[in-house]
């Protein structure tokens, strides 16, 4: 089955490949996370699909405030459309609250699971409780080294660490000196991998600065502060757009001449590389991995297939 697809990440100007590939766009979430289970995909009559009505819950870590998950569940939405899917999304960033909206998915008798595996750790029996009792399960976003370890039949995302290696190498091309490479969600392995993989092939300093991503003032009073008693900070790597556009104040407001460059796009971000406040950003397709994810409990139900045989991502 296609878990993931790993392709070279490269430098486009505002260009948008497929999913789970690491791409470098420059010069060019819902936003209440821990939200609730909500349904969605209501207009799932329209869609193409004739087979039996199945329900769907998606679960992932959002936290208040990341517009990054607003795609993401658009393209689920857009799936369970086509599909004839009831679509149940629920999120909180705490692991553990997360895997509680598991277990409601569990109990709701669900035809399927598509989760996020920030910290795969506390999904860990959760998922093996839902495998138990036959629901199937994929993984999406964050968890591509822990994925088969849990036993999901799928994973759409992209290797965190090879996206934080490209983003390295750009800064390389740019001449950086010194960068920070801003986390937002202590303990989450995905953006660790990114600062990680920033870390290996990039040529110059690098260092993390932990930040509370649930606090945007506090983001940027944080940021501020270490660049004011930095000057030889040249770069700040965010790892969300929300982040970036808050560094790029923080920036601002420092005095700093120093420049951001992030991962992950959304409208405001994209617009922002266009006036040239933000250098340049990694993006990973978040709509297609709501959307394959989706759609490939669709495939399974129906088929008895999944995409990539189930061995490589």
């Amino acid at each position: 089955m296609v878990r993931f697809h790993p392709r070279s990440s490269r430098v486009a100007p505002f260009v948008a490949l497929a999913a789970s590939s690491a791409l470098l766009i420059a010069g060019c979430s819902s936003s209440s996370g821990g939200k609730k289970s909500e349904e969605g995909g209501d207009d799932a009559s329209a869609g193409k699909a004739n087979t039996p009505r199945m329900t769907v819950a998606l679960v992932t870590h959002q936290a208040p405030g990341d517009t990054f998950w607003d795609i993401v569940r658009k393209g689920a939405e857009a799936a369970a459309a086509k599909d004839n899917i009831k679509l149940i999304y629920s999120a909180d960033p705490n692991a553990g609250n997360q895997a509680n909206l598991v277990q409601n998915a569990i109990d709701q008798k669900v035809d399927g699971i598509a989760v996020t595996l920030a910290k795969p750790d506390a999904l860990k029996d959760v998922a093996a409780k839902a495998e138990k009792v036959g629901i199937p399960v994929v993984g999406l976003n964050s968890g591509l080294s822990d994925w088969k370890s849990l036993n999901l039949l799928e994973f759409f995302g992209q290797d965190e660490t090879v996206a934080g290696e490209a983003l390295g190498k750009r800064l390389n091309e740019a001449g950086a000196k010194h960068a920070v490479c801003v986390v937002q969600e202590q303990g989450n392995i995905g953006l660790e991998q990114r600062c990680a993989g920033v870390k290996k092939t990039f040529e110059g300093k690098t260092e993390n600065l932990n930040v509370n991503g649930t606090d945007m003032p506090s983001v940027k009073s944080t940021i501020n502060a270490k660049l004011k008693q930095d000057d030889s900070i040249d770069y700040v790597v965010a790892l969300g757009a929300p982040f970036a556009l808050t560094a790029a104040q923080s920036v601002s407001e420092a005095g700093s001449k120093a420049k951001v460059a992030t991962f992950d796009l959304n409208k405001e971000l994209t617009s922002a590389i266009k006036d040239g406040d933000i250098e340049f950003a990694v993006d990973q397709q978040p709509y297609l991995q709501g959307y394959l994810s989706i759609d490939s409990l669709w495939l399974y139900k129906n088929n008895g297939n999944y995409m990539g045989g189930g061995e490589q991502p």
